[in-house]
């Protein structure tokens, strides 16, 4: 293991996040809510910090393996969100005490979109932008933007790429160069943020929270700078744009990178129908907003068809990507429905994307395996294999599914116990893990309304628990195997 090695890319990463500082502190400044203080002292303490690791250990640049790989992404991740919370400990008007701040930040950064600060609507723009720039950053991962720069900054950006990806599939590798890769996912991550903002403000939403909001959309993250969430615009075509880019950033990355790339030898439509999570994906998608839009149209009375639909959409499709936008309270919605919003979180998007949950791909390599059981039973000597777009799927994938949700539904309970330890009823507990380890962040009971009473032991559990998800949770486990650190 090159210890010394993993210190110096760390350090190389804490110095990128540094530079982020500078776009919050220049929206205090406009605004001049006296708010650049605090993003400008975690820029020096965070350049330094960097600058101290990376220079300590300058001359080692040993090769990456994909163990130093998911080691450097761990502790990036950890120190990314330690780093993130240093502005709200240091605004006066949040008056937030540490777990507070620590569970905001790791909300912000995991794109979970759960809160624990109330009265946004009269918060400084500065921190308001913050918290919405800081699910931006975390939405594709910083990693990959570095992976961007490799060749600048001599770091082998394969090993960090695959321990990032959140792919059931991520060694079939999309493109034979990882760092074309990311910067062609960038381009789009940022032309989508730039379209959604464009889309906000011509629809009515002021240029600031187009902005903010935007930020929250793309990254599937949820936080809004206005307590009622995006209830609060009571606009149809608000609804249906947040719906739709929700949706977009919910598919696979790498398939709109495929898309953009074949765009001169085929139809680009053509690149998307021809993948089996993506049509799977809208067949669901599809499904589940009709049902929700259905369902409010018959329980609400006063509900037009219209409103019906553009609201169910944008509240499905923000479950269903694990976004968090909200638009009503769930324990005043039909039990029905409620249920049916868990359910689609549970399910998530697609692999590759701003969205977490179990994973359309996974999704549906279970069902594929559930039609082949039952056929077993009918023909117990029939050779049955579980194909997917034609390519034949190993044991070795099937298997690694199944393990994972072995790992989220052990770290899923681990997780119950403790923050039951911390003094949360039963019931709350389940969906407050639920609604932290899937990175949806709304859930029913006490998470509908967020986790501002939730005691600190809670809400460092809780963190845990969204980091967990966010590194799609084998990142993390796989620290704790004694194989992983023998030589």
């Amino acid at each position: 293991m090159h210890i010394l090695s993993i210190i110096r890319i760390v350090g190389i990463l804490i110095m990128c996040f540094s530079l982020s500082m500078f776009v919050p502190a220049f929206v205090a400044l406009i605004y001049g809510d006296g708010g650049g203080k605090a993003f400008i002292e975690t820029f020096v303490f965070s350049l330094l910090l960097g600058a101290l690791l990376w220079r300590s250990c300058y001359y080692h640049k040993e090769e990456l393996r994909s163990r130093e790989g998911f080691l450097i992404v761990v502790m990036f991740w950890f120190l990314l969100c330690g780093l993130s919370v240093i502005p709200f400990l240091f605004f006066d008007e949040l008056n937030i005490d540490f777990a507070q701040a620590i569970f905001e930040a790791i909300s912000a950064v995991t794109t979970t979109g759960a809160t624990a600060i109330s009265g946004l609507d009269n918060l400084p723009k500065s921190i308001l932008f913050y918290r919405q720039f800081l699910q931006w950053i975390g939405g594709i991962g910083l990693i990959v933007l570095v992976v961007a720069v490799t060749p600048l900054l001599g770091i082998g950006g394969g090993q960090l790429y695959r321990a990032e990806s959140a792919s059931p599939l991520k060694d079939q590798k999309t493109l034979p160069r990882i760092g074309e890769m990311a910067k062609l996912l960038w381009m789009i991550y940022g032309g989508l943020t730039i379209l959604c903002t464009l889309t906000y403000w011509l629809a009515g939403m002021t240029f600031f929270d187009a902005i903010c909001h935007s930020f929250s959309t793309v990254s599937n993250g949820g936080l809004s700078t206005h307590d009622a969430n995006l209830g609060y615009f009571q606009n149809s075509t608000i609804y249906l744009l947040s719906s739709f880019f929700m949706l977009f950033t919910g598919c696979n990355f790498g398939l709109h990178v495929r898309a953009f790339m074949n765009r001169k030898y085929q139809s680009v439509w053509k690149t998307y129908a021809r993948d089996p999570e993506f049509r799977f994906f809208c067949f669901v998608q599809i499904v589940l907003i009709a049902i929700m839009s259905i369902g409010l149209y018959i329980s609400f009375q006063n509900m037009s068809l219209l409103d019906a639909f553009s609201q169910g959409s944008a509240q499905m499709s923000s479950m269903s990507m694990t976004a968090g936008f909200t638009l009503f309270n769930f324990n005043e919605l039909p039990t029905f429905l409620a249920m049916l919003l868990v359910f689609a979180a549970i399910l998530g998007g697609c692999a590759g994307s701003t969205s977490g949950g179990l994973k359309m791909i996974r999704v549906l390599v279970i069902w594929l395996q559930l039609k082949r059981e039952i056929k077993f039973l009918v023909h117990p000597n029939l050779v049955v294999p579980i194909k997917l777009g034609g390519t034949l799927l190993s044991s070795r994938v099937i298997d690694g599914i199944w393990a994972f949700l072995i790992a989220f539904f052990l770290t899923y309970w681990v997780c119950v116990f403790g923050v039951i330890l911390c003094g949360m009823a039963p019931l709350d507990a389940l969906v407050a893990i639920f609604s932290t380890l899937t990175n949806v962040g709304p859930g029913l009971g006490s998470a509908s309304v967020g986790f501002a009473e939730v005691s600190n032991g809670a809400k460092y559990v809780l963190s845990f628990a969204m980091i967990a998800g966010r590194l799609e949770i084998f990142s993390l486990l796989i620290l704790f195997s004694p194989s992983f650190w023998k030589t």
